[in-house]
């Protein structure tokens, strides 16, 4: 099956609801899906695309471009998630890119619309009576999936095998501490385990509070710094490797090459990257969508902070290979901690044999 094959059938589907959403592996054009839909509305009617980002919205541009529909970007206002109360016009078709961003302040809003609603996910919530699973399926239930290791079975996406790797918290006081005038050392596992009792002994705002803070401080240790730099080196010099680390400071330490935006180089090395001058890249979390690196075959991740949707499209971004060849990542994982369960659920949806833990 090919991909314009997929597309046919998701907007067939998708065309026979007032209200819907499309379950789709990253690869197969949800964004082009989105446009053919408008293409089947009457003509000059008004549309309303929203995305948890802004620079979701040039993905639509260009896409409209490519595929001649640039006629469509007249009838068509951008909004972001947050912004979404605050759209007045009357739209015949709200499109909801990453449909499961909804949330239930956006109940309002959408309770007083009448039109035509077509969500577009390539994640979708994995708990009906969660947040987010309530909002989509009163406003735009999943009529149609389609997941990636179909699109790997029909060679739209190429295959992949993913290796966790279990990191030590480094029990050395390494880490220097300054609080109300005072200074002291202390370790990765004594500041682990002081967050941890904060997040277990507190309730309420306390505890979001506390557990927000112990994932910042779990990237900021070195142990995983030392981890990447070593798999970097293993990789070997003549591979194209991308390593996602959470901070500035830390692309720093594990590549000669950053890609950041306070790194004035960034454009430089990404082009370099690109092209096959330069085979290593750490950036700061994800590339933009629309950048595509040819022959990216190995890649590192160092932090899924329980957030399935960021770590599957970082994993997405390896999954452009010629659909004859496979992909390696690599990813991260701190050993009896918060970290495995994190790590757990950002690939529950992965094939699982295609996952090795060392």
């Amino acid at each position: 099956m090919k991909r314009e094959d997929i597309q046919e059938l998701a907007l067939n589907k998708a065309l026979e609801y007032k209200r819907c959403s499309l379950a789709l592996s990253g690869g197969t054009g949800k964004t082009l899906i989105g446009l053919q839909h408008m293409v089947k509305q009457p003509s000059n009617s008004k549309f309303l695309v929203v995305a948890p980002k802004k620079s979701i919205f040039q993905s639509w541009k260009d896409d409209a471009v490519k595929f001649n529909f640039e006629y469509l970007l007249k009838q068509i206002t951008f909004s972001t998630y947050l912004s979404l109360p605050k759209q007045k016009q009357d739209f015949h078709t709200i499109y909801l890119d990453e449909c499961h961003s909804l949330k239930f302040n956006h109940n309002e809003v959408l309770s007083k619309f009448n039109g035509n609603i077509l969500g577009l996910t390539g994640t979708p919530p994995k708990h009906p009576q969660s947040e987010k699973g309530f909002m989509m399926d009163k406003y735009c239930p999943v009529v149609y999936s389609y997941n990636t290791d179909e699109a790997v079975d029909h060679k739209i996406l190429n295959d992949y095998r993913i290796v966790v790797h279990y990191v030590d918290l480094n029990p050395d006081k390494n880490i220097k501490v300054t609080k109300n005038n005072s200074t002291w050392m202390t370790s990765e596992s004594a500041m682990y385990n002081y967050w941890s009792l904060r997040v277990d002994s507190s309730v309420g705002k306390l505890k979001q509070i506390a557990a927000i803070q112990r994932m910042k401080a779990m990237q900021i240790f070195v142990s995983k710094e030392n981890k990447a730099k070593e798999l970097l080196n293993s990789i070997g010099e003549y591979n194209k490797c991308l390593c996602f680390a959470s901070t500035q400071e830390q692309t720093a330490k594990i590549c000669a090459a950053t890609y950041h935006s306070n790194n004035k180089f960034s454009e430089q090395n990404l082009e370099a990257f690109k092209s096959g001058k330069l085979n290593k890249l750490c950036a700061v979390e994800q590339l933009s969508e629309g950048i595509n690196i040819p022959n990216l075959k190995y890649g590192i991740i160092m932090h899924s902070y329980g957030n399935e949707r960021k770590a599957s499209q970082k994993i997405f971004r390896f999954l452009r290979l010629n659909p004859d060849e496979q992909s390696t990542v690599h990813i991260l994982c701190y050993k009896n901690t918060i970290d495995e369960q994190w790590v757990k659920s950002a690939l529950e949806d992965f094939n699982q044999d295609k996952i090795t833990y060392i």
